[in-house]
């Protein structure tokens, strides 16, 4: 028999990207052929899709740890790397995902719904990609991003219309089994249901769900019994249905007492999507008249239930099942009302918003564990830090190139910073060594090759205004200073 599981911790890590390729084309009669190295992969990323042939979390219970596939590096020959394709994980129908701190960061709901639970990283850029007019032959390529590592917990939220709570041995089960296909475990002790039961009612042309959990008793919120665990199966519900034991023989319980002590129970209980429990409208279902003394009792209670509590009462009989289709029709009715009232659920729009144009995307903050120190937050630094080998001192110079142009420098300068002073962006730190602004030209010309710089082909403006000029039509002076000049070069 396979075990219920409602709530994990999914611990997932995306795939790194590949790093880029740092390679100069070489073929025969071809000195100069240029940089060739291609970008790196991207890696994959871990995806939750919802699967309606899924019930439960159990594999996420035995296989806890989801990582995915690195991207390929990048070769030469302007080959760029495979991309390692997502890691897809299956969850059942009103998972709702948490991250560490308790905040609710995805609700999962309907078939194919996906959610991105770690986001792979993102391929480093070859040498190729990184040539420019000012960096012609750059002799480094970027790394590869590091894939998101995230630690989730992840819930089961059953998607049921109707809850069904009440003591144990209330007959919930018994009336799941009557009015459904389910067949859940039924027996004469406490605590028979350990887990959610689910079961699909058809009252005439209305098709509803029914949720039966684990039975309360008073003090469950201070973890009596089964506790309030299982109570996330109704936060979806529309209907809650108490269902009262009529027939029980314990000292100092009585049908309007059980309700009271199940309602107080409900109230402790804070739904995590929001909404209270007291505002779903309520049935009360007085079980077991197929017993002569739980009549009696139901037909005595029954006016001071409605009453006390103003909701519709009924008698039923899970063994005779009488009264079960008057109650399936009040629950149908109750749910048709609560679907009319939803608003209409419209496709989800995308919505655009652009950076703010004085937006530089960097803070800058004074270090708190460094004195004169200084801290870089920003998701361009950061990822830049990330991608940069600072092995390659050319590599290191297009890092400083492009925090320049960030307006890092500057910033630095403007909140106090001296040269020398420590300076953490992500998780390295150096000492910081300003450069002026009027220098940043020059340091692009960091990975130019030389051999470039001296070739001494025309240019084609230069052939153009030659040939130019041995067309044109020349004068009688420029003739005989011509012929001169060659007389007095030959003698």
């Amino acid at each position: 028999m396979s075990r219920f599981v409602d709530r994990v911790v999914l611990h997932a890590t995306a795939g790194a990207g590949g790093n880029g390729c740092a390679s100069v084309h070489r073929e025969k009669f071809k000195p100069l052929g240029g940089p060739d190295g291609g970008n790196g992969g991207r890696g994959g990323s871990i995806v939750l899709v919802v699967d309606s042939g899924v019930h439960t979390l159990l594999d996420f219970h035995h296989r806890p740890h989801a990582m995915a596939r690195n991207g390929k590096q990048g070769q030469g020959g302007f080959r760029a790397g495979a991309s390692a394709e997502d890691l897809e994980l299956a969850v059942p129908d009103g998972t709702v995902v948490f991250d560490g701190q308790g905040t609710i960061v995805a609700d999962l709901t309907g078939p194919g719904t996906r959610f991105v639970a770690a986001e792979g990283g993102r391929g480093g850029l070859g040498n190729a990609a990184l040539a420019s007019s000012a960096r012609k032959a750059p002799g480094f390529a970027l790394l590869g991003e590091p894939g998101e590592s995230r630690d989730l917990v992840l819930e089961l939220r059953s998607m049921a219309d109707v809850g069904l709570v009440g003591f144990p041995s209330a007959g919930k089960s018994s009336l799941v089994a009557a009015l459904s296909a389910a067949r859940p475990k039924i027996a004469d002790y406490p605590f028979t249901t350990l887990v959610p039961q689910l079961g699909v009612v058809n009252a005439g042309e209305n098709v509803f769900t029914v949720a039966d959990v684990p039975g309360l008793i008073p003090g469950a919120s201070e973890g009596r019994g089964l506790g309030l665990d299982f109570l996330r199966h109704i936060e979806r519900t529309s209907v809650l249905v108490h269902v009262v034991d009529c027939a029980t023989a314990e000292p100092g319980r009585d049908p309007v007492s059980d309700v009271q002590a199940l309602e107080d129970e409900l109230a402790r209980y804070t739904p995590a999507l929001g909404g209270e429990l007291a505002d779903r409208p309520r049935l009360i279902a007085l079980n077991k008249i197929d017993v002569p003394d739980a009549r009696d009792m139901a037909a005595l209670v029954a006016p001071e239930l409605a009453e006390r509590f103003g909701w519709p009462v009924l008698t039923i009989s899970t063994a005779t099942r009488e009264g079960l289709r008057e109650l399936s029709f009040a629950m149908a009715e109750q749910v048709r009302e609560h679907r009319a009232a939803q608003p209409i659920i419209e496709a989800t729009r995308i919505v655009l918003r652009p950076q703010a144009v004085d937006d530089a995307g960097f803070t800058i903050e004074p270090d708190p564990e460094l004195p004169d120190g200084f801290v870089v937050r920003g998701a361009r630094p950061e990822r830049w830090i990330r991608q940069t080998s600072f092995e390659n001192d050319e590599a290191v110079g297009y890092l400083a190139d492009r925090l320049a142009r960030l307006g890092v420098e500057d910033a630095l300068a403007n909140a106090g910073a001296r040269p020398g002073c420590p300076v953490t962006i992500g998780d390295v730190t150096f000492d910081w060594e300003p450069t002026a602004p009027s220098t940043i030209a020059s340091l692009s010309g960091r990975g130019t090759d030389r051999r470039l710089e001296q070739s001494n082909r025309i240019g084609a403006a230069a052939r153009k205004a030659a040939r130019a000029d041995r067309r044109r039509q020349r004068t009688d002076e420029e003739l005989f200073a011509g012929s001169d000049d060659s007389a007095d070069d030959g003698h």
